[in-house]
């Protein structure tokens, strides 16, 4: 049985740690959009090369581009027994995009990891980076309400979508994860 899982949350929600152990302890690769971006580019495929075109131009990447990089990096044989994508899809359209390439049952899960706005922001002044400035915050935040909320109630509707609470610890959040992921494949 693969395990096919799409994870959202906001920006300081502590995602990217979640999603590498959820990959480790699942065995399927965790695929971020930034390292199928920097893969592609490395490997100078045709969609690597029109990407990285793109990028030093300091353009983001259409969804057309973005769609081919992870149906090709979907076809790779260590994603044969599932994956777990981070960071896409970001668009309904990225969504109809990967129903046409995979099929309509393209994935078993999507998993919300829910962190109140407040606490990410809050998580990402601590951290200090140079991009986390208050309006920077606020508008990444912004685009991610208006991006990703059709996003949830789009897989919410399709009866793929559960909440995990991304408040506490890594490892209790670790384990609230695996619980809800474990039940809802089971069910």
């Amino acid at each position: 049985m693969s395990t096919r899982l799409i994870v959202f949350g906001r920006q300081g929600a502590g995602k990217g740690t979640q999603c590498v152990r959820l990959a480790l302890h699942y065995g399927i690769p965790h695929i971020s959009t930034g390292d199928m971006l920097r893969e592609a580019v490395a490997e100078g495929t045709e969609l690597g090369l029109r990407a990285k075109g793109l990028m030093d131009a300091g353009n983001l990447v259409p969804d057309d581009v973005m769609e081919g990089i992870v149906v090709e990096r979907l076809a790779k044989p260590d994603a044969e027994p599932g994956w777990l994508l981070d960071g896409y899809p970001r668009t309904l359209g990225q969504v109809e995009a990967m129903g046409r390439n995979l099929g309509e049952a393209f994935v078993d899960l999507a998993v919300n990891l829910d962190v109140p706005v407040d606490v990410v922001t809050e998580r990402m002044v601590a951290r200090g980076r140079a991009d986390d400035t208050e309006e920077g915050i606020r508008r990444r935040l912004e685009l991610y309400e208006e991006q990703t909320a059709p996003l949830l109630s789009w897989f919410s509707d399709q009866g793929l979508l559960v909440e995990v609470d991304g408040v506490g610890r890594e490892d209790e959040v670790f384990e609230r994860l695996v619980k809800v992921v474990d039940a809802a494949l089971e069910a």
